[in-house]
């Protein structure tokens, strides 16, 4: 990007031209304008931005894109209807997806502001920011310990055996029956009636235990009887767990400008990987199996209110909304950028590498499948359950297996840092926007530090022997219904509080034009239904979390429950205290001025609060924006304060 000196007009205050400096300027093409807007030298010299608009996008797709496409979507499509789900799914992505992406990258970026500064907008509301920080925090803290154990099995992997492939370790028990061993033994048998009956041996071994189930159980985790019992702390695991919060401090040490150049890889190569897998996958005997497995539409599943209640909450916790992650990442972006734009490409680029990755996961449980002569949904699984017992026995079958295992625990690795990166910023963003003052910004790579070394020592537990116990958990509870929940009076006090004229036009003025009436009938209607509809359902489908055979007790499903109240809980307290610290003679009174915006409310520079946000004084560090000289190219006149001191002025205002 060409760096040059702002041109500076007869008379200009030498001293203010001093100050400012060199600023770096780009074509509009490169800020990501609308094609309407001139050339804006709009960067935001104290936050920083994006280095081009590529980043910001690569980025949105790592922290979209995220172990779930992989892991979850391909069982709830099988499980709703194969390719019958895939219209319920669109469906929801077009009005309630793709809208409440598009407002949370609107939100943050006119505002330039992270998950809690946002709220000028309506400072009685600053609660949604706090429990967005809430829910990332957990979310950070458990979603790294699954980086860790894939870096674990990738680590394990750099063998010429794979660990997991036979029964003879010293872990395994007498129940274990692993498919190789069975067919080295059906090889070197002489009994032709052994090998005619091979498909039931598999059946009969199905009920026994695989090797690759009692590698994670036995040997990984050594897993507890009980969620209460800790047992000791894992250290393989703890050691890869340093190294996982050690990669995502590096990658973010420079904040946006050091992440933005590793999205380059990690967003990019597990399509790669995806594409390595799904190529070797499909050219596998049963393969086409199972992919028909996934695909084959029951339509009948359509009448069902089950399966576009999973349609909704996937689109919903797929996309990430409601996490802070969106608003944060576009609080960097430049004032002018088309997050339009960008919010339809991301959430097509998400949904669509779920699909994808349908194909890589099932090629390979339906090549699995017929080697065992069993149905596919005898070996389909989700979550922990697939990526680690489930794909990697199912590798253990190909030629050279270790090659294959290596290349899917680092897509794994990739597809989880690229989450990661985003929840860790934004925890870190909303800190020092918070504070705000020009020490925390000089010392945010030491507020990084802080985040990832608080992270880490949370982490421990959810290493020890009933760590996995606590990691569903906090999967089941923290970010369950009160995403939903924080989801929805985000929309109620965007458009109904702070008025959806007053937004719409934001967003004229920022991108040049109004949202399309579609998104504005969403915005005001049909998302809030929806995420309304998500919350009966989620009321209505719970049930006790279960792991495997295990019923979690109740003291530990009331602690999931305290989980997920610790971020809803931000909302109301913070509300009251907002009330009480306003100023008011009545209730009435009171309450209108707390949910009001705040006069800093508005762009961050000065030269785009124009129209209602022009400043009638002079602006001042402490109004919260950033001062910058408007249009220096044109001549600048001194004007006298009120106080007597002299200030320049753009002669046009």
């Amino acid at each position: 990007m060409r760096v040059e000196t702002r041109a500076r007009a007869a008379g200009a205050c030498p001293r203010m031209a001093a100050a400012h400096g060199p600023v770096a300027t780009s074509s509009p093409e490169q800020n990501g304008a609308v094609p309407s807007e001139a050339t804006k030298k709009d960067q935001n010299l104290t936050r920083g931005n994006w280095g081009n608009q590529i980043e910001f996008v690569l980025t949105s797709v790592g922290y979209a894109v995220g172990l779930g496409n992989v892991w979850r979507f391909p069982y709830l499509c099988y499980r709703n209807g194969g390719g019958a789900f895939m219209f319920p799914y669109f469906i929801m992505l077009i009005f309630c997806g793709i809208p409440l992406f598009f407002m949370e990258l609107s939100f943050g970026q006119f505002a330039s502001q992270g998950c809690l500064g946002v709220w000028r907008i309506s400072p009685m509301f600053k609660g949604v920011g706090y429990g967005m920080m809430v829910v990332s925090t957990y979310i950070g803290i458990y979603y790294n310990v699954v980086i860790c154990i894939a870096f674990y099995y990738f680590f394990s992997s750099m063998t010429h055996v794979l660990p997991w492939a036979y029964c003879n370790n010293p872990w395994n028990t007498a129940d274990c029956a692993g498919v190789l061993d069975a067919a080295n033994l059906t090889n070197g048998s002489q009994s032709t009636a052994l090998s005619s009956n091979l498909s039931q041996l598999f059946n009969y071994t199905l009920h026994r235990t695989s090797p690759s189930e009692e590698y994670w159980r036995l040997y990984v985790l050594k897993l507890s009887d009980d969620i209460g019992n800790f047992g000791e702390v894992r250290l393989p695991l703890l050691g890869c767990l340093g190294v996982s919060w050690v990669v995502v401090f590096l990658c973010l040490i420079r904040g946006v400008k050091s992440s933005g150049k590793v999205v380059y890889f990690t967003a990019t190569f597990p399509y790669v990987v995806l594409t390595i897998l799904f190529v070797r996958g499909v050219t596998l005997e049963g393969a086409f199996t199972g992919i028909m497995y996934y695909l084959t539409p029951q339509w009948d599943k359509i009448l069902e209110a089950k399966v576009w209640g999973d349609a909704a909450s996937q689109i919903f916790y797929s996309l990430g909304c409601a996490w802070g992650g969106l608003i944060t990442m576009a609080s960097y972006n430049k004032f002018h950028n088309n997050c339009y734009r960008d919010s339809v490409i991301i959430s097509i680029t998400n949904c669509a590498t779920s699909v994808y990755a349908g194909f890589v996961i099932f090629s390979i449980l339906g090549f699995m499948a017929n080697h065992l002569g069993v149905d596919v949904s005898r070996v389909a699984d989700h979550g922990p359950g697939l990526a680690f017992v489930a794909y990697p026995e199912a590798l253990t079958l190909l030629p050279i297996s270790p090659l294959w295992s290596l290349l899917f625990f680092f897509m794994l690795i990739l597809l989880g840092l690229g989450t990661q990166f985003c929840l860790l910023e934004t925890l870190v963003t909303a800190i020092v926007d918070e504070v705000g003052n020009e020490w925390i910004l000089q010392k945010k790579t030491y507020v990084t530090l802080g985040v990832a070394v608080a992270g880490f020592l949370l982490g421990i537990p959810l290493t020890s022997q009933a760590g996995i116990y606590w990691l569903l958990l906090m999967d089941n509870y923290a970010a369950s219904f009160s995403l939903v929940v924080i989801s929805c009076i985000m929309c109620v006090s965007i458009m109904y509080i702070y008025g959806h004229r007053n937004y719409f036009q934001d967003i004229q003025m920022m991108l040049g034009f109004p949202p399309p009436l579609f998104f504005q009938i969403c915005w005001r209607f049909v998302s809030p239904a929806i995420i309304f509809f998500i919350l009966i359902f989620t009321v209505i489908q719970y049930r006790p979390i279960t792991y495997n055979h295990y019923q979690y007790p109740g003291w530990a499903v009331a602690i999931g429950f305290l989980m997920a109240l610790s971020s809803v809980i931000c909302i109301p307290l913070y509300a009251l205290f907002q009330l009480c610290r306003t100023d008011g003679d009545t209730l009435l009174q009171r309450l209108k001025n707390a949910t009001k915006p705040s006069r800093d409310w508005g762009p961050a520079l000065l030269e785009h609060r124009t129209g209602r946000y022009a400043p009638t004084t002079a602006p001042s560090p402490e109004d919260g924006f950033e001062v910058q000289p408007l249009h220096p190219d044109k001549a600048q006149i001194p004007i006298v304060g009120s106080n007597g001191s002299s200030r320049l002025q753009d002669s046009r205002i």
